[in-house]
């Protein structure tokens, strides 16, 4: 049976949706539409219990047993368990993985969702102060990304669930105010990414 993922046309969705055409594994989407706080539904807070999207809902979980997972840097880990792709089963090389995936879930999105949010800001003075810091953030987590990517192809050499959790934030890059010609590397690395067939089709999906 295929796996049900509840999302809705957001970086932390778009990571699920392409790390699920990536691994080949069948899946249906439920839309969990933002502007209508859908997110806070009963039903839907009794798989992410703090109200946030995306979820998944595996009816084939460990043992043949329904399970159902939230926080989309758990459901790569999970994704990647089960499919047994782009999620190393050597220690060594799953360290990287690791790190890099907590780089984003700690750092590369909580930022640039500051700037989303202060790009809405009516107060002249609020927006700028939000803005001046969190875009400075921005700009200083692209360039370690920048430098991560110099020597190499892959954030953890090969393509793993790190660079779809990624993907998910440079694809807003032009909401951050971010022009990729000042990074290079990522920009080489992006365009690489996004002219994966998988990868298209997980951002081709209809989440909203």
């Amino acid at each position: 049976m295929p796996i049900e993922l509840h999302a809705f046309d957001t970086p932390n969705g778009r990571k699920i949706s392409v790390a699920l055409e990536e691994m080949a594994l069948p899946y249906t989407v439920r839309v969990v539409d933002l502007r209508k706080r859908e997110q806070f539904d009963p039903e839907f807070l009794k798989i992410s219990p703090s109200g946030k999207i995306p979820a998944i809902v595996d009816p084939d979980g460990p043992g043949g047993a329904p399970v159902s997972v939230f926080e989309s840097g758990a459901i790569l880990v999970y994704l990647g368990e089960k499919s047994g792709k782009f999620w190393p089963r050597d220690l060594r090389a799953r360290i990287p993985v690791l790190e890099w995936l907590m780089f984003q879930m700690g750092n590369f999105g909580p930022i640039p969702g500051q700037v989303h949010h202060f790009v809405t800001v009516e107060d002249e003075d609020d927006r700028r102060y939000g803005l001046e810091r969190f875009s400075k953030e921005t700009r200083r987590l692209y360039g370690v990304m920048d430098r991560r990517l110099a020597p190499r192809e892959y954030f953890a050499d090969d393509l793993s669930i790190a660079d779809f959790a990624i993907l998910g934030w440079v694809w807003r890059h032009p909401r951050h105010k971010v022009d990729l010609a000042e990074f290079p590397h990522v920009r080489r690395w992006y365009d690489t990414m996004m002219a994966r067939p998988a990868v298209r089709r997980g951002f081709e999906v209809k989440l909203s």
